[in-house]
C-alpha cells in the first residue's frame, strides 16, 4: 500500500500539470442541461457551420472567377466550326473545291516550267485576240475607214457595246476579288484593260458579246460560223490554260458576255444617232444643222 506522503505528491504533481494553459480547458466541466462549454480566453467558440452553408462560402469567390473564364473561353462566332452545315453549303464547298482542283490540273501552260510550257506563247497569242484593247482599237480603225452609214452603225455600236463589257467586267472583278489558281502578277495590258481579278473572265465575256454580235449582224458564210464560235471558245479556255482564271470564271464570263450582247440589241442606236456622235467625235457635229 503507498503511503499518504506518496498520494499527496502524485496529486500536487497532477494539479501542477493541469494548471497549464493548454490544459485550462480540461480542468471545466460541462455545464448541465445540454449546455456548452463555457468560454475560454481565445473568445467565443464559433457555431458549427452546416453543409449548405459551406458550399455557399466555397461558391462565393469563385463565382466571378468562374465567370471571367467562361468569357474568356467564349470563342468568336467566326471562329467557331459549324458543326451542322446545310446541304446547299456542302454543295457549294464541293463544287469549288472541285472548280479549283480542275483549274490547277488545267493550268498546262501557267509557266514555261509547266508541262505544256513551250506551248505558252502560242496561247497567250491566242488569248490576245480576245483582249479588250485589241478590240476597241481594231473597232476605232475600222470605224475611221468605213464610208457606209450602215457600217457605221454596226460599229459604233460594237464600240459601245466593248466599252460597256470592259466597265462592267472591271466592276464585277472589283466587288468580288477573286485570285486566280495560280499567283500571277497581271500584265501591263490587263491592268490598262482593268483585268486584274479571275471572276468573271474577261476574254471570254468579250468573246461571247463579239461572236453573237458578229453572227448576228453580219452576213458569213457557215464554214466562218462554226470558226468565230470556236474562236470564242478557245479564247475563253486559253485564259485557264495560262492559270489566270478558273472554269467557274470562264462560263460565267461566257454568261455575262450573252448579257452585255442582249442589252445592246435593247438600247440599240439609230443610223442618225451614230452619225450625231462620229460628228461630235470627230468635232464636225453643229447643232444648227
Amino acid at each position: 500500500m503507498p503511503s499518504a506522503n506518496n498520494v499527496r505528491s502524485r496529486a500536487r504533481e497532477r494539479n501542477s500539470v493541469l494548471s497549464r494553459p493548454e490544459f485550462m480547458s480540461l480542468n471545466h466541466q460541462p455545464l448541465r442541461g445540454g449546455a456548452g462549454p463555457p468560454e475560454s480566453r481565445c473568445g467565443p467558440k464559433r457555431a458549427p457551420q452546416t453543409k449548405h452553408q459551406a458550399i455557399q462560402k466555397s461558391e462565393e469567390p469563385t463565382e466571378g472567377g468562374s465567370k471571367d473564364r467562361r468569357e474568356s473561353t467564349k470563342m468568336p462566332e467566326e471562329d467557331c466550326m459549324q458543326l451542322n452545315p446545310s446541304f446547299k453549303g456542302i454543295a457549294m464547298n464541293s463544287l469549288l473545291a472541285i472548280d479549283i482542283c480542275l483549274s490547277k490540273r488545267m493550268g498546262v501552260c501557267a509557266s514555261t516550267a509547266s508541262s505544256w510550257g513551250g506551248c505558252r506563247s502560242m496561247v497567250a497569242l491566242l488569248a490576245l485576240t480576245g483582249h479588250g484593247i485589241t478590240w476597241i482599237i481594231g473597232t476605232i480603225v475600222c470605224l475611221t475607214r468605213s464610208n457606209t452609214l450602215a457600217g457605221q452603225e454596226v460599229l459604233v455600236n460594237l464600240l459601245l457595246a466593248l466599252i460597256l463589257d470592259v466597265m462592267t467586267v472591271a466592276g464585277v472583278q472589283r466587288l468580288v476579288k477573286r485570285r486566280g489558281p495560280w499567283e500571277m502578277t497581271p500584265g501591263f495590258l490587263d491592268c490598262v484593260a482593268m483585268d486584274v481579278y479571275a471572276f468573271p473572265a474577261a476574254h471570254a465575256s468579250r468573246a461571247a458579246m463579239v461572236s453573237k454580235f458578229l453572227l448576228s449582224h453580219l452576213v458569213l458564210a457557215v464554214p466562218l460560223r462554226i470558226l468565230l464560235v470556236l474562236w470564242a471558245f478557245l479564247v475563253g479556255i486559253s485564259r485557264v490554260l495560262l492559270g489566270k482564271h478558273h472554269l467557274t470564271d470562264m462560263v460565267c464570263g461566257f454568261a455575262l458576255g450573252m448579257f452585255h450582247f442582249s442589252l445592246m440589241e435593247t438600247v440599240w442606236l439609230s443610223s442618225n444617232t451614230c452619225q450625231t456622235l462620229i460628228s461630235i467625235s470627230t468635232l464636225s457635229w453643229s447643232p444648227f444643222y
